[in-house]
């Protein structure tokens, strides 16, 4: 069955008519806006990354900050928005700025909940650089929490991966911290 006979079908099981004005053409709207925001399962790392992996003798950390996202959550198919911060420690190689800013896109981009989009992003970015470290850093708001259950407005959740020198070493992971607030 295609995706907006499904969107017509639960339009209609809520108590709508979907042949009135506002709505004859939403079916096929969803179905549009669903496969724009899960269009992270027709992506790879490879394809992202597309060979912005250079050649760098820097072994400073580098850090982007504040990478806005969107997601949905696997549990209530409801939006979580919020920015993702991203860094490493070079090994020889670095990543070009935006394939990061990508990268959280592809993983967001999927049906998810935030502790594993932290912990993939984390993983994808030691995978194309094999970084000493990486740290993510997820601050995010759920709409199932704002919209439906507790309604609580303002609360946020913070979800956090370290790898290498930001798990192993104390003052690794207080500098990423320090530099992301």
């Amino acid at each position: 069955m295609e995706t907006s006979k499904l969107y017509s079908n639960i339009i209609t099981n809520i108590g709508e008519d979907v042949s009135r004005n506002g709505l004859i053409k939403t079916p096929e709207r969803a179905a549009k806006a669903m496969a724009f925001l899960t269009n992270g399962y027709h992506h790879n790392l490879d394809e992202i990354i597309n060979d912005a992996i250079f050649e760098s003798d820097n072994d400073e950390m580098v850090i982007v900050r504040d990478i806005e996202f969107y997601s949905l959550c696997e549990h209530h198919l409801l939006p979580f928005v919020g920015k993702a911060h991203v860094g490493y420690l070079p090994n020889g190689k670095v990543i070009g700025l935006s394939k990061i800013a990508r990268i959280t896109d592809m993983f967001a981009r999927r049906l998810q909940i935030q502790e594993n989009l932290t912990k993939q992003i984390a993983e994808a970015v030691q995978e194309a650089t094999d970084a000493n470290g990486v740290g993510v850093v997820i601050e995010a708001q759920h709409f199932c929490m704002m919209m439906r259950g507790v309604q609580k407005q303002h609360s946020w959740t913070t979800s956090s991966m370290m790898l290498g020198a930001f798990k192993n070493k104390q003052n690794t992971r207080q500098e990423f911290l320090q530099l992301i607030r």
